[in-house]
């Protein structure tokens, strides 16, 4: 047996003996029916972010064959309202066989696929999520010759009742252990399930935000990803979200991926790294540093990152996590290792030393390619985004900072670049001199709207996609709200009640 294929946490990959990518209808067909599968799960995305469900009981083989290869009619207008009208509104959802898992959480057996939306002529839809982030991707590559690979920082909060015992450190939660920590087992449990579906997870751990409020305790974590082709990312992110909370569900807890839940304490982000392969190799670093691509990239990025935030912050409360000294952007602009800025460049293990030998005497030094580690990331957005729409965005930015005259792109990347905390007084020249990021949801469809161009080139994101977006972010009518919401605290409960559970 294949020592990778054995290894792998999704039941099919293992029964199959192949990856997932290979799948077929006739794989499907012999799992359900050596497993003694009963039901089919269809799932699909659809504008709020969330994951949508249609599910088949199994009523003999021929019935089976009909809905994996013809799939079936769905309501577009209730699935993406502010993009497709009541009267004109049915779609296809047709599922692609890679993408099978079995239902961690089903009493009956079941197997779920994801889908993808098709309209009356049998084509893609034009503003599906998917099949806009399918666009960027593929524009990227044109483009560039490179392949876009994203991963997700996954933050959460886990809510239950408070008992008392070992209470954590105020905001100090950042890498806790048990029992401080309260809830590692359960994100064990959902990393668990998570790979199950799929997901290629790095790492998982506590975060800074713990605080206890009206006898409960609030307890932030993450779960980290590892670099896949920004399709595959975005799709694990959202079965992630999914599993979470389901999980949470069954055991009696609450989980929120909102942006901010309360004033004075760590808001929850869904920071997204991004590395550009090609030939096996990541474009990132050249000679132990960061590449002339990259930093074009993140040009890009610099000149986008106001619009970007139409797809990654999508409701008022995206905008009270986006304030100085919560570890969290406020202005455009990068640099390395430095957690005030947008795009942060992280370490990338390129001292070019054997760290593993000196931790442990017994080993034998050796060389290990550390080159593939290397990734920016940009982290304005949170759990409020599109996924699919913000991948494609930052593909979209990624690929204009490289199609920019080179000089033009490296002269953008050096002006925004900082080494130095911006938050601090003694910076506060250098504070005044960057762009500032949209405040409210109304700022960022006007950003939208005067950039809109750059989305819509190659045809990526589709008019009325992008109208919609506009006219939903305008439509919270948010410019003054910061401020009523500061002045008066019933109101900030209120907001927070209302996108507790966004995306």
């Amino acid at each position: 047996m294949n020592k990778e294929i054995e290894m792998n946490a999704n039941p099919l990959v293992v029964f199959l003996q192949k990856p997932a990518a290979e799948f077929t209808k006739a794989d499907i067909l012999n799992y359900i029916q050596e497993k003694e599968i009963r039901m089919v799960n269809f799932m699909y995305p659809a504008e709020d972010g969330r994951m949508k469900t249609l599910n088949f009981m199994i009523n003999n083989r021929e019935y089976l064959e009909t809905i994996l290869t013809t799939g079936e009619r769905v309501d577009g207008s209730s699935l993406f309202p502010s993009f497709i009208e009541a009267g004109n509104s049915d779609l296809y959802v047709i599922p692609r066989f890679c993408t099978a898992f079995v239902d961690p959480f089903a009493e009956i057996p079941t197997l779920c696929m994801l889908c993808d939306y098709f309209d009356k002529e049998g084509r893609f839809l034009d503003c599906s999520p998917q099949q806009t982030l399918r666009r960027a991707a593929h524009a990227f590559t044109e483009a560039t010759g490179m392949t876009f690979e994203a991963m997700g920082e996954l933050e959460y909060y886990v809510i239950a009742e408070d008992d008392g015992l070992f209470p954590a450190t105020d905001q100090r939660g950042y890498h806790e252990s048990g029992p401080y920590a309260k809830f590692n087992e359960f994100r064990k449990k959902c990393m668990s399930y998570i790979a199950q579906t799929g997901g290629q997870i790095k790492y998982g751990h506590s975060e800074v935000g713990n605080f206890t409020l009206d006898g409960k305790v609030y307890e932030q974590n993450e779960i980290e990803f590892l670099p896949n082709p920004v399709e595959s990312a975005a799709n694990q992110l959202m079965l992630a979200k999914w599993v979470i909370r389901n999980l949470a569900n069954q055991y009696g807890l609450d989980v929120t991926f909102a942006p901010k839940i309360t004033t004075g304490k760590a808001g929850s982000g869904l920071h997204i790294h991004m590395r550009m392969m090609k030939d096996g190799h990541n474009c990132m670093l050249r000679d132990g540093v960061l590449s002339e691509e990259a930093r074009r990239a993140i040009a890009g990025m610099m000149v986008l990152a106001p619009s970007i935030t139409a797809f990654g912050n999508k409701n008022p409360m995206s905008y009270f996590r986006l304030v100085p000294h919560q570890e969290a952007p406020t202005n455009v602009c990068w640099g390395d290792r430095n957690r005030s800025v947008l795009v942060r460049v992280p370490l990338g293990w390129t001292a070019g030393v054997d760290m593993s030998a000196q931790a442990n005497p017994l080993e034998m030094p050796h060389h290990y390619d550390t080159t593939q580690k290397q990734t920016v990331e940009m982290r304005s957005p949170d759990g409020s985004a599109d996924i699919y729409q913000l991948m494609a965005g930052l593909c979209v930015a990624c690929r204009y900072g490289l199609e920019l005259p080179k000089e033009e792109a490296l002269r953008i990347a050096e002006d925004k670049y900082v080494n130095v905390d911006i938050h601090k007084e003694e910076n506060k020249a250098k504070l005044e001199a960057l762009e500032q990021l949209p405040v409210c949801c109304a700022d960022s469809a006007a950003c939208l709207e005067r950039q809109r161009a750059f989305y819509e080139q190659a045809g990526v994101f589709s008019p009325r996609m992008l109208d919609g977006i506009i006219r939903a972010l305008r439509a919270f009518d948010d410019r003054d709200l910061h401020a009523a919401a500061s002045r008066d605290n019933n109101q900030m409960l209120t907001l927070v009640r209302r996108f507790f559970h966004c995306g």
